[in-house]
């Protein structure tokens, strides 16, 4: 019998590579843990959510469409967690609900750089924007918002005293938290990103092939963090609060992309 149980709940979920991910964190360090996909309905959210410590979850990540009911469900947050107002990782302990987003550090874990007073552009404005625009402020960057939709970019910065901009603008590093590049779209052409010229792009959108932005940055002699990058320092540090041990990235990183 394993001694734990963790998963992702989405709805869709079967596209999520963390279960490979996860799993083969565990096996190397040797836990008896297993980690399962769990889609779910937004009706059934909190039924379901509520039932998995009684079936053996010590935890679960959260992904489309659920951050902010996770948050709602929540007993307690994480700093993170409340400021951002998205929960991507619960914990379940002594009978209590943790809701955490580690996506706000994952990220700033990928950029690997020291970003006090960096210029940031960040594209996008939905829930994983707001934890982009959020780390990258508390890591020093200044940081500014373009959106599709001008008014959410307006509105987010406002709320976290950033800065929006009506198209891109020169910056350092450059962050996609949009879905364009998922199906293979040219966000650089759609975007209209010529006048940026970053030495750093992270895209959180990840596929078979690297995505558009990713070549485009590779072609600028930027150096260039994708989304499964993304997707693994997120994990990793879901993983470092479920069992308290260090996330073996190497085997982690191998299990990503070999899918």
């Amino acid at each position: 019998m394993l001694s734990a149980l963790a998963g992702v709940l989405g709805f869709p979920v079967g596209h999520s590579r963390s279960p490979p991910m996860m799993n083969a964190a565990f096996d190397e360090l040797g836990l008896d843990w297993r980690y399962v996909r769990l889609p779910v309905a937004p009706d059934r959210f909190d039924e379901i959510v509520s039932a998995l410590p009684g079936s053996g979850y010590l935890g679960a990540n959260v992904t489309i469409p659920h951050k902010v009911a996770a948050r709602d469900l929540a007993g307690e947050l994480t700093e993170a967690a409340a400021a951002i107002g998205a929960v991507n990782t619960l914990s379940f302990e002594a009978g209590r609900i943790l809701g955490d987003n580690t996506d706000a550090g994952g990220l700033v874990d990928a950029l690997g750089v020291d970003l006090r007073g960096v210029r940031a552009l960040v594209l996008g404005a939905g829930g994983t924007g707001r934890a982009a625009v959020w780390a990258l402020r508390e890591a020093g960057a200044e940081v500014a918002v373009w959106n599709r939709t001008p008014e959410r970019a307006a509105e987010l910065a406002a709320e976290f005293g950033v800065r929006h901009v009506a198209s891109p603008e020169p910056a350092s590093v450059l962050v996609n938290v949009t879905s364009l590049g998922m199906h293979g779209e040219d966000l650089p052409a759609k975007v209209g990103l010529d006048r940026v010229e970053p030495e750093l792009v992270a895209d959180v959108v990840y596929g078979a092939e690297p995505t558009a932005l990713c070549r485009w940055g590779e072609r600028r002699g930027a150096r260039v963090v994708d989304g499964l990058e993304m997707l693994l320092r997120q994990g990793a540090r879901s993983f470092e609060r479920w069992t308290g041990r260090s996330a073996p990235l190497d085997a982690m990183r191998r299990a990503l992309r070999r899918l």
